[in-house]
This record gives C-alpha cells, structure tokens and sequence, in this order.
C-alpha cells in the first residue's frame, strides 16, 4: 500500500446533484471537467447511485472522457444502490459485477413491466438496464407535478403485485421491526421514479463497496470524504462514513425536503439547488484540493 494518502475522497449520487432530473444528462458545463479535475488530482471518486451502470455508460462515462480523465484516476460506478459497480478509466466503463442474490426475483420485473404497459404508459416507462433492482421512471413528456399526482397509485399496484407472490416487503416512511426476517425487498419512491429492490442495497452499502476497492487497489483511504445527494436517503453515505470515524461532510442539493440533523456538517447552497448547486460544490473540492480554499463551508 502506498503511503500518500489522498486529499479528499467523494461519493457522488448522480440524479440531482451530477445529471439534471430535467434533462437526465449532465447539463452544467462546468461539472465534467471539474469531476476530471479531481480524479486527476488524486481524489478518488464513486457515483453512489440508483441508476444503472448503463445510464452511466451513455451519460457519465463521455463526458468525463472528453475532459480528459487520466490513466491514474481512480474512479468507479457504483449502481442500482450496491448491487452492480464497475470501474471507470480513461478507456472508458470497465466489467460489470452484479451481486446476484441482491438482485429481484424476474416475475416481479416481468409483472411491473406489464403494469406499465396496461395502465401507465403515459406516465412512466420500464427501466429495461437495471440488472437487479426494478424500476420505473417518469416519461420525459409530462410534467414533474402530474408524475407525483399518480406515483402513489402506481405504487400501491407494486405492492400488490409483491403481496400476490408472497413476498415481504417494506415501504419509505413504513418500516417496522421484522423479527421474522420475511422482509426481504423495499419499495422505494424517488421524485421522478420508483426503485423496487432489496433491503440490503443503499447508499452505505456503495461506501462500504468504495473502500474495499481502494483497499484492493493498495491506495490509502482518505480521512476526509465529501457525500453529495438530492434525498434523504443519500445521508447514508455520510453516516457509514462517520461511524467509522472519517471526517465527513454531506452535501443536501434538495435542502427543501428538510436538512437532517447529523452528528457530522450538513451544508447546501442558499439560493441554488440540484445539478447547480452540485456545480457550485465539485468547483469549490476543485480549489480545495489545489489549496485555493480552506474549506467550502461558504458555498
């Protein structure tokens, strides 16, 4: 193992804070190259994310080459919340590694796909890259608004289908103590989507996964992290991080769903949110690890 340890390492969620969730693309000029940037300098990186590993592919993986991400960065796709990771090098996307008793059984990805088809079509579409969770996602032709009106409904039909084949699960803001261990999957609504998966994958399970491949890559892991995400759920990172002693700070681009109070700084920006405020944090780490800023607790 080397003994030059890092400045800075990052767990980035993708939808929001990196790729517009108008546009599902990187839309911000400036988050690309400041992501090259920072892998260049040494400071490995992770897109913690829900998406899939093709997503990233098609939406994350040219930009960064195009800004001219070194042989020597050290950057991986961590997807579908830890149940799928490849490396990203210079040559692009590498192999991917599906862990396959997270993955969800096929009948219910074959009935949620003919839900959509039957009844929601016009609302959302079947996300055929995922590997091991099941999702669906709003259609880029109707608006946000309209999406959320419905996603309940939508939801309560995944639920059915779950109970039909007797399997245990739980739902955001329903979780109950389960002695019996029969629940085994989640169904996890997002503002333009919803994941149905295991209970095992999460954010913290991608930080875990992040400092296993360091480890056997022979790089020191950094003390210091920054997490950035667009939900509640993204704080797991940084809570992993904290409760084995790193110096963590989390970065909340949708602080209107309401900041948690951690043990460890939780900032976001005051006027700017999403992809923008993501923008303002990658410019600010870029400064940070060059020694043009102490600290970015002013963005």
């Amino acid at each position: 193992m080397t003994d030059a340890r890092p400045p800075l390492g990052l767990l980035l969620d993708v939808d929001g804070p990196i790729a517009s969730p108008e546009t599902r693309s990187i839309a911000v000029p400036s988050i690309a190259p400041d992501l090259a940037a920072l892998a260049n300098a040494g400071v490995p990186i992770a897109f913690n994310t829900g998406r899939s590993d093709a997503f990233l592919r098609e939406q994350v993986v040219p930009p960064l080459l195009e800004a001219g991400l070194s042989r020597d960065a050290l950057v991986w796709g961590v997807c579908e919340k830890g149940a799928v990771w490849m490396q990203i090098t210079a040559d692009g996307a590498g192999d991917v590694t599906v862990d396959e008793e997270l993955a969800m059984p096929d009948v219910v990805a074959r009935d949620v796909d003919d839900l959509v088809k039957r009844e929601y079509s016009d609302l959302v579409f079947f996300d055929d890259t995922k590997r091991a969770m099941v999702s669906v996602e709003q259609n880029t032709n109707i608006s946000n608004e309209s999406y959320l009106e419905r996603q309940g409904e939508f939801d309560e039909k995944v639920a059915e289908i779950l109970t039909r084949h007797w399997l245990g699960f739980e739902r955001e803001g329903e979780k109950t103590p389960d002695t019996s261990g029969s629940i085994r999957y989640r169904i996890d609504p997002t503002i333009i989507s919803t994941d149905i998966e295991s209970i095992r994958v999460g954010k913290d399970l991608g930080a875990e996964l992040v400092m296993k491949f360091l480890t056997d890559a022979g790089v020191a892991v950094p003390r210091r992290w920054r997490t950035l995400g667009d939900s509640r759920t993204d704080y797991a990172m940084a809570d992993w991080l904290h409760e084995r002693g790193f110096d963590v700070v989390h970065v909340d681009v949708r602080p209107n769903d309401g900041v948690l109070d951690k043990p460890y700084p939780v900032r976001h920006h005051d006027s700017l949110i999403h992809d923008e405020a993501g923008a303002e944090y990658l410019a600010r780490w870029v400064q940070m690890v060059h020694g043009e800023a102490s600290d970015d607790a002013d963005v």
